[in-house]
């Protein structure tokens, strides 16, 4: 019975082992507005009430469904969301099914193409988190002797860096983020190794 009660155990680690490298290899796919959500004019609850029940990272995807021909999204800066431009925007989708993977962290702004939707609140910002794998920055180099400085150089240590806002070029699509699934997936990888010995 105790065999049996340990399998179970383990069986339970190896699920959530395999949904973390599914979080981190291939990201998270949200459904703007919820899994029934259709991008167009909200009803009641606007699009940033659901994105602020969310958490997105780097390597997450936004998956906008509409009615092609009838709407679009628009990528665009934070002046251009506020005040509903459409005419220059970052980037333009009609495809009906838009799927935007996040590749940087920080506010990444969407508006209707139709200006008159804007208007009626089709606008959503998302902010993707920081990537907190990279929390320390290097300290400077030190001077050279012949410098003749006294004053010690100051180590330079980021503990919470601000997250960068998004750049006017959006990333290509397929580009990796800046930590390596591979490099994870071999990680977690040992982990399942070291808990299927401890189990048998």
């Amino acid at each position: 019975m105790a065999h049996n009660t340990n399998f179970g155990h383990f069986a339970l680690k190896l699920i959530g082992l395999l949904l973390l490298v599914q979080r981190v290899v291939h990201g998270v796919e949200f459904q703007v507005g919820g899994s029934k959500g259709l991008w167009g004019v909200p009803n009641a609850h606007s699009f940033n009430q659901w994105a602020e029940s969310q958490r997105f990272q780097i390597g997450d995807s936004l998956v906008f469904n509409y009615q092609g021909g009838q709407d679009s999204v628009l990528l665009v800066n934070q002046d251009d969301y506020n005040n509903c431009h459409t005419e220059s925007p970052i980037k333009h989708f009609s495809d009906a099914h838009t799927v935007i993977k996040f590749e940087k962290s920080g506010p990444h702004y969407f508006i209707s193409g139709i200006k008159d939707n804007c208007l009626k609140n089709e606008k959503l910002v998302v902010i993707v988190l920081a990537d907190r794998t990279k929390q320390y920055s290097s300290p400077p180099p030190a001077p050279d002797a012949g410098e003749g400085s006294s004053k010690p150089p100051e180590a330079s240590v980021e503990m919470n860096p601000t997250p960068s806002p998004i750049s006017e070029e959006p990333p290509a699509n397929g580009a990796m983020s800046s930590t390596s699934p591979i490099v994870t997936f071999l990680g977690l990888s040992g982990v399942f190794a070291t808990s299927m010995a401890l189990v048998l």
